[in-house]
């Protein structure tokens, strides 16, 4: 921990998806554009070590970090918003403090001593609450407490703040509660009584909030304000409204204008390092809410119920689209709904295809036939991680003849295994943090589309999985026209594919959208919505 460095703690109540994440990183925003150095970092309560293991449907994606650490899709929210790679030490959990605890018993680390919540448990809390801040690299360091105030899991992580606060002195921590003001339209009022008992219970744990940040469909009018700081023991200017936004890229200026920034600096004692400069932010915001055109592209995956599950990919949508000042629509299409009889009905207004990501064999089939109507009808067509997977078998089945080409994740008998489980991860038992993660290189042929949307031959990407093409079967795709245009250097994997003859078809093994930010949009999301507005002209 940097003598330098101060801490922000955002902690939410009355009920949890307020928003701290996107609070946390509009808050960061703001400090970045006056000339701070800001990280965030977010603890959850869940005793998973990390989500990799957890269904999509129970907490949305699983991001991945440069480092190959699989983190809360907060962290995805955090990049894009501040344009800095996170890591490994940005997602913290419950599972992973109770962790490093037991295994320091058990080395006798705790010279025989009971190991109790207190101080045990919350002393490897705040180890990790400032390790980020320990190289002095960051001037203003972001923590978002997962959770409600009140959860039984969250109260060792209050319990840190507090002694947080005494640790490191008062003058540099701030704590930030984010809650809601709900509206009764029978008694068309506002009521605050949600918020006074959140912070009435965060008073019992022994911290007093500096800001309420309020979140409600309604402005909040000076007398309900008043009210707030009068029982919530906080000053009037320090009561934030936060009402709903046409889109998340909206909150760092309402932010700005209800001076989040300032209140802050002002009790962090902190002097602005130079005059906020959010023009790019501005020009983006400006671009996503003026297109001159507009595009229907339908996202075909498994877990369509929960968009969360697909919420990189979603903003990659949104800043590709900004980039080209086109609206982009995106159908969320249930892969297990689409069969040969009624594929064209479902697909055939569409002016681009994604097949998202996943793991499994449900919906499969759905999405074999989605990549081969693509593919015939020559509609630009993106294939991410099993969705570039998916478009090898369809190829290998209907185009080279391979009727029962599949992947041995889906059968592991099958005849023809196009693509098969990578080498290095045939004699893993262990689930959690196994797979193939992180940042890898990929080198692109010259000319292909994949090196033309970057502009150069060599690229980092991350990657998530534990399957890979086979490159036994490679010869006879390129002897049918597909293209493996990006190879891993190092490892022969094959990375990207495209198709010859067709308007645009690309595959990826790893997850571009992963790297997608506001200011950085990821050039194939910018070439591939570029694609669909050339293939809606030729409409």
């Amino acid at each position: 921990m940097a003598p330098s460095t101060k801490y922000i703690f955002i902690t939410g109540g009355v009920t949890s998806s307020l928003g701290k994440g996107i609070i946390a990183a509009s808050l960061a925003k703001l400090l970045q554009a006056r000339g701070f150095n800001v990280a965030i970092q977010k603890f959850d309560p869940y005793l998973n070590i990390d989500p990799g293991t957890l269904n999509p449907y129970e907490h949305g994606e699983c991001y991945v970090t440069e480092d190959g650490a699989e983190t809360d899709l907060d962290l995805g929210h955090y990049e894009r918003f501040l344009n800095t790679p996170t890591s490994q030490l940005n997602n913290v959990t419950t599972g992973r403090i109770y962790n490093n605890v037991i295994t320091k018993e058990r080395k006798g680390e705790y010279l025989g001593k009971t190991v109790q919540v207190i101080p045990h448990i919350t002393d490897e809390i705040k180890r990790n609450f400032f390790k980020l801040g320990e190289d002095g690299k960051y001037d203003v360091i972001i923590t978002e407490i997962g959770g409600c105030v009140g959860d039984i899991e969250s109260l060792p992580f209050i319990e840190a703040v507090r002694q947080a606060k005494w640790d490191i002195g008062s003058n540099n921590i701030l704590v930030i509660h984010l809650t809601l003001i709900p509206y009764l339209a029978a008694a068309k009022e506002l009521k605050t009584k949600p918020t006074q008992h959140s912070v009435k219970q965060l008073l019992e744990a022994g911290i007093q909030p500096d800001i309420l940040v309020c979140r409600s469909e309604h402005h909040l009018p000076l007398d309900v304000k008043k009210k707030l700081a009068l029982f919530c023991n906080v000053e009037l200017n320090c009561v934030i409204e936060a009402m709903d936004a046409d889109t998340i890229y909206d909150v760092p200026l309402l932010m700005k204008k209800e001076k989040l920034d300032e209140r802050v600096l002002s009790k962090l004692k902190l002097s602005s390092k130079s005059n906020t400069d959010l023009e790019q932010w501005k020009d983006f915001l400006g671009r996503l809410k003026n297109p001159t055109q507009e595009v229907n592209i339908g996202l075909v995956g498994k877990y369509v119920s929960l968009p969360d599950a697909y919420k990189s990919i979603i903003e990659s949508f949104i800043h590709g689209g900004a980039s080209s000042e086109c609206k982009v629509h995106l159908r969320l299409i249930s892969s297990e709904e689409l069969h040969p009889e009624s594929i064209n009905k479902k697909l055939q207004d569409l002016d681009g295809i994604l097949v998202a990501p996943g793991f499994g064999e449900r919906g499969l089939e759905g999405k074999i036939e989605t990549v081969k109507f693509a593919r015939e009808n020559n509609i630009p067509f993106f294939g991410i991680c099993l969705g570039m997977q998916v478009a090898v078998i369809e190829f290998a089945r209907n185009v080279i003849g391979l009727e029962k080409a599949n992947s041995t994740e889906m059968d592991p008998n099958t005849s023809h295994p196009v693509i098969d489980l990578m080498e290095e991860q045939k004699n893993i038992v262990q689930m959690g943090g196994t797979m193939r993660l992180g940042s890898y290189p990929c080198e692109m042929k010259k000319g292909s589309k994949a090196a033309q949307a970057y502009g150069k031959t060599k690229t980092m990407e991350r990657h998530r999985h534990r399957y890979e093409f086979n490159n036994k079967y490679l010869e006879q795709f390129q002897e049918h026209g597909m293209i493996p245009s990006g190879i891993n250097p190092d490892t022969g994997l094959v990375e990207i594919i495209e198709l010859k003859n067709h308007p645009w078809f690309v595959g990826t093994q790893f997850h571009p959208e992963y790297k997608s930010t506001v200011l950085n949009p990821h050039p194939l999301f910018v070439k591939f919505i570029q694609a669909t507005i050339e293939n809606k002209k030729n409409k």
